[in-house]
């Protein structure tokens, strides 16, 4: 499984500058998190992603949308992948939202209000990310599955710290190390 953080967000530029939380919901991309997308999809193109899977925050599926048009596949959208609530970028758009900007993508998965209302206590995070992680080694692409997520997904999967619109190789949880 690839995980693929997204890229560049307004929060993620003010942030960065000062270190204090902007008050902006559910940021989207910058023009540089843009390119990064851009980017990402063409250094993805010559992986073998036959199942996109993607957070329901705009960022994620700015993220997504250049990949997915490129390598031709749909693009799933889960909220066990969302960030961990933490900062006003982590509350999200509703679903009802989510539908009107994003009309081709299937939101079945997704509440009315997915995202959580206070920060989520490390445990429960560890616990979803985890079940997550799961869910997919039990599928038979997990070598194929590409997901858009996030910072702290992508830390407690591989312990790595990843920078906005990179992406890491997750070895399947039932290889031998």
């Amino acid at each position: 499984m690839i995980l693929l953080r997204h890229g560049q967000s307004t929060f993620n530029l003010h942030y960065g500058a000062t270190g204090l939380d902007p008050g902006i919901p559910d940021a989207p991309l910058t023009p540089l998190g843009h390119e990064q997308a851009e980017a990402a999809a063409a250094a993805l193109a010559g992986e073998d992603i036959r199942r996109i899977l993607c957070s329901p925050y705009t960022r994620a599926l700015q993220t997504a949308a250049p990949v997915a048009a490129r390598l031709g596949l749909p693009v799933l959208v889960t909220p066990a992948v969302r960030e961990r609530f933490a900062a006003s970028c982590d509350i999200g758009t509703c679903r009802t939202d989510l539908a009107q900007a994003w009309p081709h993508l299937d939101l079945g998965a997704v509440t009315e209000m997915w995202w959580a209302k206070e920060a989520e206590p490390h445990d429960l995070f560890h616990a979803r990310t985890v079940a997550f992680r799961d869910e997919v080694a039990a599928r038979p692409d997990w070598d194929h599955t590409l997901v858009i997520c996030h910072w702290h997904v992508i830390l407690a999967l591989t312990g790595q710290s990843l920078g906005n619109g990179q992406w890491v190789r997750l070895t399947h949880p039932g290889t031998a190390a």
